[in-house]
């Protein structure tokens, strides 16, 4: 082992356990995510003319989640784990063995926004833009939650920024692709996302952008992180093969959306 590169040590995932009844840093991760988009969402609300209220945000953000957890638990089974679930269809349910899967999650609150829109009489698209803003911080979290779970670390490298993850069997230096996600996923969409919407958008345009700068950062990411399944064709891995779909619907839909503008006024 080279001790020039940052060996990590190993990290109880538990923060504590008392009987059946515990609280893991990924499940923290999310908790702390869920509790900003509220936050964040209550204080856009309050601003005039939202259009908002708190419960309904409330009742959004509560869906939502649930639409990440089913999602993201389901599309983890049935994208990168599917042989496991034939041999094993109670795998789906053991959600403390398995991860969860971004693009899965992200099915799961679409058919959330859908559901809920309808209940509240309101746009597809507005609710779409109001919640896209709320998603990245989440996002951050969820992969600093990764980075102390020891997983999804990335490809061997001899960077001087390397670490060494007691989790990997061949213990070699590698990219810690979690903190690249947490910075690009989470900060700098973060910060786009609240920046773009200061100004008033055409509707479904945040929505649009959204897509397109979690898929090209997660598109950048994959050459880095180890691939959760064998690359395709020794050129695009699962996950690159699952953001294609995301950037190109943001292109159209963000070009849906000022053409519609413009054809407005």
């Amino acid at each position: 082992m080279n001790s020039d590169y940052l060996v990590l040590p190993h990290f109880d995932p538990a923060i504590f356990e008392f009987g059946p009844i515990g609280l893991r840093w990924y499940g923290l991760m999310y908790l702390l995510g869920f509790i900003f988009a509220r936050w964040l969402g209550v204080r856009r609300v309050q601003q005039a003319n939202s259009g908002w209220t708190v419960d309904q945000v409330d009742s959004l953000l509560f869906n939502g989640f649930m639409g990440v957890f089913l999602g993201g638990r389901i599309g983890d089974v049935f994208f990168y784990n599917f042989d496991r679930f034939l041999q094993d269809p109670l795998y789906l349910l053991r959600v403390w063995e398995g991860g969860m899967s971004f693009h899965g999650g992200l099915i799961g609150v679409i058919i959330a926004m859908v559901i809920t829109s309808k209940i509240q009489k309101r746009s597809f698209w507005a609710t779409a833009d109001f919640v896209a803003p709320l998603i990245p911080f989440g996002l951050g979290m969820g992969r600093l939650g990764n980075f102390i779970n020891l997983e999804l670390w990335g490809r061997a490298t001899d960077v001087p920024w390397a670490m060494i993850f007691p989790t990997d069997p061949l213990l070699l230096p590698r990219h810690p692709s979690q903190l690249y996600e947490a910075v690009l996923e989470g900060l700098v969409l973060f910060l786009i996302l609240n920046w773009f919407i200061r100004k008033p958008r055409p509707m479904g345009s945040v929505a649009g952008l959204f897509l397109i700068g979690y898929g090209v950062f997660r598109f950048m990411i994959e050459y880095v992180r180890e691939p959760d399944v064998e690359l395709f064709l020794d050129v695009i891995t699962r996950g690159q093969l699952l953001c294609l779909p995301m950037m190109l619907g943001g292109v159209f839909i963000m070009l849906w959306a000022y053409n519609k503008s413009a054809v407005k006024k």
